[in-house]
């Protein structure tokens, strides 16, 4: 900033204190997020008695950027007001910042003054329109936008497929992308997208193959969209198959990209290739570390899980809650309970994190599974503050039951009941042939409940068997 002020005043110095095009580049640079200074630029621009539509997009944009959306209203109609005449550069930011706010009443507002300039017909106030609705979810109107236009650039097909696949209206997201004559990669992107967002992951992997067929190539987005449908699908040999194309391609290995990798690689318990991944990363963040803790914790090893947030505060990357969530998890599967304590402590007192629900079931899990009833009670206690749920008062009333209790557990039963906390029934799933078949504890709704209690008999009879002839029980495990 001391160079852009140097600058700034030998431009005063020079009799160019008033020039549009370098006030202009000076309001440009304070909205940089890294090294501007939005309240240097601001001073600048209220000096200016007589601003050039040029200096008001600058400031509009420079304050959009900042996230000062009331003060770039206010601009737009300090514009209005001094007979400033938007253009095609205004209306757009200001459009934007009407989405930001959510505000649709003033978008709506701003498209009759789009109209009223004869501006509509422009491409990028008319995809700025589209992106604005469909950041409502209006998609009617996004689409109404779309058929008055005369013009229809790639842009505008792939912000309406988004906006469609955002509602979840995969249909005719897929309507939309048939009927785009031409398709960059970023029409292709925004369809595969479109079916992973919607658990659509076949259809993801299948539109992807028919993008190689059609010779583009694809880029970091849609790799990182594919690997999280292969995580979803449990799809090791896919994720493979997309890592070595990865490599094939030359594809710098980014944060984004590496990450997508090693969360694909973990959940399909492939701990050594997340490793490879993460040593192979020129740069990593917190939601990296944070994947191959929880990688860790998933698989029961707490020893690397606690190594490797050692490393991670070596290295100066700061934890946050999840971190902490996937550490108490570590200590919970790995007879860890006093180090989860520890944990505790550091989050507390060293990042002052203030440990949300989820962090505290991880404690108190820990503490359940190990015998640690003076800290589990502390934990289910602020668990009960921050919600009403009965896997806390549940889990609390087994330890008490275990360490002999029985007082203690039945007070915990009453006290539940009082608050009219209930369990939830408990829900599990099954994925056959791309159909996800989901139970309740409880519920007899299915479709096929009839099929499957008789299975369930016959494998119960089987049981039966076997326990009544327990002789030949190594024989048929060691036959499997």
């Amino acid at each position: 900033m001391k160079q852009l002020e140097q600058a700034h005043a030998q431009m005063i110095t020079c009799g160019l204190g008033t020039n549009s095009f370098g006030l202009s580049r000076i309001l440009a640079f304070c909205s940089d997020p890294f090294h501007g200074s939005l309240s240097y630029g601001y001073k600048i621009f209220e000096q200016i008695q007589n601003p050039t539509i040029c200096i008001c997009n600058s400031m509009i944009k420079a304050v959009l950027l900042k996230d000062e959306y009331i003060k770039s209203i206010q601009i737009f109609k300090d514009m209005l007001r001094n007979g400033i005449c938007p253009d095609n550069y205004t209306l757009p930011y200001v459009l934007k910042t009407c989405a930001k706010m959510k505000r649709l009443d003033l978008g709506e507002l701003i498209h009759g003054y789009c109209l009223k300039l004869g501006l509509l017909f422009d491409n990028y106030v008319g995809n700025t329109l589209i992106l604005m609705y469909s950041s409502f979810n209006d998609m009617e109107a996004a689409k109404c936008v779309f058929d008055e236009s005369s013009w229809h650039c790639v842009v505008s097909w792939t912000v309406l497929i988004s906006g469609y696949a955002k509602i979840g209206d995969v249909y005719t997201a897929r309507l939309v992308f048939d009927k785009a004559p031409l398709k960059d990669r970023g029409i292709w992107g925004a369809m595969i997208s479109g079916y992973v967002q919607n658990n659509c992951f076949k259809e993801g992997l299948q539109l992807f193959r028919l993008m190689q067929l059609s010779g583009i190539k694809p880029d970091e987005a849609i790799f990182v969209g594919l690997l999280c449908a292969c995580v979803h699908m449990g799809s090791l040999e896919i994720g493979k198959w997309i890592h070595s194309y990865v490599k094939k391609l030359r594809l710098p290995l980014s944060v984004k990209l590496g990450t997508a990798l090693i969360g694909m690689y973990v959940k399909c318990g492939q701990l050594d290739f997340a490793d490879e991944v993460f040593d192979e990363m020129p740069n990593r963040d917190v939601v990296t570390w944070n994947a191959m803790i929880s990688g860790y914790a998933m698989n029961g090893n707490g020893d690397c899980a606690l190594e490797m947030f050692s490393q991670m505060q070596k290295v100066g990357v700061r934890p946050d809650d999840v971190t902490f969530i996937s550490l108490f998890t570590a200590c919970s599967y790995s007879n860890m309970a006093h180090e989860g304590l520890n944990l505790l402590y550091i989050m507390l007192n060293v990042y002052k994190i203030e440990p949300k629900t989820i962090a505290w079931r991880a404690l108190l899990s820990a503490c359940c599974r190990h015998g640690q009833i003076d800290e589990a009670e502390v934990a289910a206690k602020r668990i009960v503050q921050l919600e009403r749920h009965s896997g806390a008062y549940i889990l609390l009333s087994n330890v008490y039951s275990d360490a002999g209790k029985h007082d203690e557990a039945r007070r915990i039963r009453k006290e539940m009941k009082s608050r009219g906390v209930e369990k939830t029934p408990g829900c599990s799933s099954v994925e056959i042939n791309g159909v996800v078949h989901e139970f309740i504890a409880g519920e007899k709704t299915h479709l096929q409940m009839d099929k499957i209690y008789e299975l369930l008999e016959i494998i119960n009879k089987h049981f039966d068997f076997l326990q009544c002839n327990s002789s030949l029980l190594p024989l048929r495990i060691g036959g499997i």
